[in-house]
């Protein structure tokens, strides 16, 4: 590295995959969609994206229910950077896998992504681009604003908010953060779309 520049930042990602999936009727990160499980097709996105021009340098997958199910559905990826951690209560809600998974990353992971893991339409790009805008902006969090509608998934969440997301409680996730605190929040453009697959229509539907 040329001399004065500074190192590129240390990034991960926390997918949150320790839901009951009932909408779904069981275990929906591990249907099928194109050949791969739901679940798949997130974690090929984290592995091929480059944020900040580097592989992010942890995966952390938080189970729950159906924890045997997910780990059998990654096992050709554990340990390529990918990891499981469980959350102990996923009945606790969305809120406590957040704060699982925060708490199993390295000190030196300066930023995370939160990723929800039944995205399965997640674009590398769209992570690149939620990098980017952060090393340009300094903003603590960054969410994309799809054109083609949905939630602002996944969150780019900068260290110093950790605790804003680790007092989360029940069944929450980033939006509240976002809603409550829209001073630290960047909002990023993005084209395309990112649904989730809550129930066996969404998955046909994509």
């Amino acid at each position: 590295m040329a001399e004065g520049v500074p190192p590129p930042p240390t990034l991960a990602a926390v997918v949150l995959a320790a839901g009951r999936g009932a909408r779904f009727g069981g275990a929906k990160l591990v249907a099928r969609l194109d050949g791969r499980p739901v679940i798949g097709h997130v974690i090929s996105a984290l592995a091929v994206a480059r944020p900040a021009g580097m592989p992010l340098a942890d995966i952390v997958v938080v189970t729950g229910f159906h924890r045997e199910d997910v780990s059998a559905a990654l096992a050709g990826v554990l340990g390529r950077a990918v990891r499981l951690v469980r959350n102990p209560d996923p009945g606790r809600g969305l809120s406590s896998s957040l704060a699982v998974g925060l708490a199993a990353l390295a000190p030196a992971v300066e930023a995370c992504f939160v990723v929800l893991g039944d995205q399965p339409r997640l674009r590398p790009a769209t992570l690149e681009v939620l990098a980017e805008r952060r090393a340009d902006s300094g903003a603590p969090i960054v969410v994309p604003r799809y054109a083609g509608g949905g939630g602002p998934n996944p969150v780019l969440l900068d260290r110093r908010a950790w605790p804003l997301a680790a007092a989360l409680e029940g069944d929450v996730g980033m939006r509240q953060v976002i809603d409550a605190h829209p001073d630290l929040v960047l909002v990023v453009d993005v084209p395309g779309s990112n649904p989730d697959v809550d129930t066996p229509e969404d998955l046909a539907a994509i």
